[in-house]
């Protein structure tokens, strides 16, 4: 037993419970439709393609048993790249949603179901939370238990969109590590 487990495990909840809240806060009174694929900026093919292979991993990890691994997957893309990147990417389009309504539907469509896809991974390690958001965010749903499990399918799967966001997290990145 260790207490940094127990306070990283905190932290992550609350990382969880903050990213859904802000999401939730901003879809407030919108009305959101599924936006053509012309529609998608390069960073939403990225995440969804991204949430995409996660489903198939996780799943796969989750048959062979490999329980730590599946959760530290998706521990690791809530964390990392869906809260560090690609909330922090999209912020400037759903604050100005009356400049551009196309971009900023693509946005918060994309943040709604990224999210509702990375709760349905993360609902066997944290059930409690992830049930409580789910039902608030898709209050038209019963419960995230009965909910169809993520499913790997080709026409989510962005590779050449993968690679220019990564691409530009790693310049990101390499401004950061020179200004320290």
């Amino acid at each position: 037993f260790y207490w940094e487990r127990v306070e990283a495990s905190r932290n992550f909840a609350n990382k969880v419970w903050n990213a859904s809240r802000f999401i939730m806060m901003n879809l407030e009174g919108s009305e959101i439709k599924e936006p053509s694929l012309g529609e998608l900026k390069p960073a939403d093919k990225w995440i969804l393609s991204k949430v995409n292979t996660l489903a198939k991993d996780v799943t796969e990890n989750m048959d062979k048993y490999e329980m730590g691994i599946a959760v530290q997957k998706v521990y690791d893309f809530i964390w990392d790249e869906f809260c560090d990147w690609y909330i922090e990417i999209t912020k400037t389009r759903t604050y100005n949603k009356e400049n551009d309504p196309a971009s900023a539907n693509a946005a918060f469509w994309t943040l709604k179901t990224v999210l509702t896809e990375a709760l349905k991974l993360l609902h066997p390690f944290m059930p409690f939370i992830t049930e409580e958001i789910y039902c608030t965010l898709l209050p038209e749903e019963d419960s995230i238990m009965i909910s169809q499990w993520p499913v790997y399918t080709e026409e989510r799967s962005f590779p050449e969109a993968e690679k220019a966001v990564e691409g530009f997290k790693e310049a990101v990145r390499g401004i950061r590590n020179t200004r320290t």
